[in-house]
């Protein structure tokens, strides 16, 4: 396993689940980077995260996603982290970040869908976190 935080924050797991959905079609583009960043720059969760862990949780994200079974120690670490109370956040969270391009491709969609099950996001509450996602990306 490539070298791991000792204690990953619970703001480093949203921050991983973020850049792991911005990973996932293994294309990083520009908007999903300035969503992260806003994110993480405007949301109370963040408000005592210190931002210059963002490169050092990236890092980690993408040695991990290199390895056979990376995601799932990916996961692993969220759920150890990661209070249950934070895994809906989580969520939305990863859903912005997907649609902050315009479009989704099949490997986030992916994602996003074992993400709601690792997170045990029932699907009425992820419908509705989609679906305020895709509300909130809609372009005229």
């Amino acid at each position: 396993m490539p070298n791991t935080p000792l204690a990953l924050s619970a703001e480093d797991c949203l921050v991983a689940i973020m850049i792991a959905v911005s990973a996932s079609d293994e294309e990083v583009g520009t908007p999903e980077l300035l969503a992260i960043l806003m994110e993480v720059n405007h949301l109370p969760v963040f408000a005592d995260y210190d931002a210059d862990r963002l490169g050092g949780v990236a890092s980690v994200v993408f040695d991990l996603l290199e390895e056979e079974e990376g995601l799932g120690a990916l996961f692993g670490l969220v759920r150890q982290h990661l209070p249950e109370r934070l895994n809906e956040t989580a969520y939305a969270l990863a859903c912005d970040v997907a649609a902050a391009d315009g479009r989704l491709a099949q490997p986030e969609l992916r994602l996003l869908e074992e993400i709601r099950h690792e997170l045990g996001i029932d699907r009425l509450h992820a419908a509705a976190i989609e679906r305020g996602a895709r509300a909130r990306h809609m372009r005229v």
